[in-house]
């Protein structure tokens, strides 16, 4: 099968679609399937690349915009002689899918990543203006999810989601899955872990309350520095570390520094995707706070690294996070510190969930993931 994936972001950019694409790409390729990814132009990706079609684009927020696709890519595109196209973007790229599949005469299926209305105050700066923001995202979501044959989502909190939008195709659950490999404890070394923790200036007798992801307004961190200002003051051996980026890091840097706890808040930027899986493994215990998820991929890397997971209450965690046996939910100040220091404070308890997390993580497999996407195509008839 000739396979087209795209997307507008994809590696060597780290977020959760580009990690999505990359292991379609990867398992599609393993089963013998031909595959060609289309996404955007990117300076630091490879000079040498197979099978990738970059269209020019423009640095937009942490990310990178597609532009218009010319005549001579658009043929380029139509010579690899594709079976179905899958778009996994809204915008740029997502468009030209759609051109594509319909001037090729073939079946095409969209997967909804991301709640766009979670984010349109990156857009809309004046507040007045969100309820028409959010509303004209609904509607935009809708309008592209019609134009495929069938849509992806990830939950069923999107499912719903997109059946209260007005989305008329039929919409298929398939939970995205990660390389569970990667983050087998087997992949990385005390020396190496060790040299991490030196680096970001954690003792060896620290405690480390973890997360990673984009550092953004939506991610709910501030609430997250908030709520734990006085647990942290009064455990000075606890490390609140962030790994990633975003726009918000600067106001959150002056918000823990406003807090007290800029000395036990870490910041570390960026950090190299083929070395994501030992900063996983610096941490004790996952924490997060944000609702805007789709399905929270990060969640289940931690867990996949062996890391006990505390987490704001959402429907996106409904298949994932087992309170009380590989971590803990919560919804207020009160139940995030009581479920922080229950796990710290208790190491046989925290070993106890870990090896429950990593047994809960293995349902969630990339061949799985991609053994589910490529049924999906084959229910679709090839001249839709």
């Amino acid at each position: 099968m000739r396979i087209g994936l795209f997307t507008d972001t994809f590696y060597p950019r780290i977020n959760g679609v580009a990690t999505s694409v990359l292991m379609l790409k990867n398992n599609f390729e393993a089963m013998g399937h031909e595959v060609l990814v289309v996404t955007t132009t990117d300076p630091e990706a490879p000079f040498i690349e197979n099978n990738i079609i970059r269209i020019p684009s423009i640095p937009f927020q942490t990310q990178r915009l597609g532009l218009i696709a010319g005549f001579k890519l658009r043929r380029k595109i139509k010579s690899f002689g594709l079976d179905i196209i899958h778009t996994h973007s809204e915008y740029t790229l997502g468009i030209l899918g759609i051109n594509m599949a319909k001037k090729l005469k073939i079946p095409h299926v969209h997967t909804m990543h991301t709640v766009w209305e979670y984010y349109t105050e990156h857009i809309v700066r004046i507040e007045l203006l969100e309820p028409a923001a959010r509303m004209a995202a609904r509607t935009y979501t809708a309008f592209i999810c019609n134009k495929a044959d069938k849509v992806i989502v990830p939950t069923s909190k999107v499912n719903d989601l997109l059946d209260s939008y007005g989305v008329k195709k039929e919409i298929s659950v398939i939970p995205t899955g990660i390389e569970l490999d990667k983050f087998d404890a087997a992949n990385s070394t005390t020396k190496q872990l060790d040299d991490i923790r030196e680096e970001l200036g954690i003792k060896p007798d620290d405690k480390v309350l973890l997360n990673i992801g984009r550092i953004e307004k939506e991610k709910s961190i501030d609430g997250l520095l908030t709520s734990l200002q006085n647990y942290l003051l009064s455990h000075p051996n606890v490390k609140l570390v962030f790994v990633g980026d975003g726009t918000a890091r600067r106001d959150l840097e002056k918000l823990a520094a406003d807090l007290g706890v800029d000395k036990q808040v870490i910041f570390t930027g960026l950090r190299p995707w083929d070395k994501i899986n030992l900063y996983y493994r610096i941490g004790d215990v996952f924490v997060g706070a944000s609702i805007s998820e789709t399905q929270g991929l990060t969640y289940t890397e931690a867990m996949a690294s062996g890391l006990p997971v505390i987490a704001k209450e959402d429907r996106c965690l409904d298949d994932v996070l087992t309170h009380g046996e590989n971590g803990y939910l919560f919804t207020d100040t009160e139940s995030l510190v009581w479920a922080i220091d229950k796990l710290l404070a208790d190491d046989e308890m925290r070993k106890n969930f870990a090896e429950k997390a990593v047994a809960s993580s293995a349902k969630f497999s990339s061949r799985a993931y991609a053994e589910n996407v490529l049924a999906l195509y084959g229910s679709l008839d090839s001249n839709t």
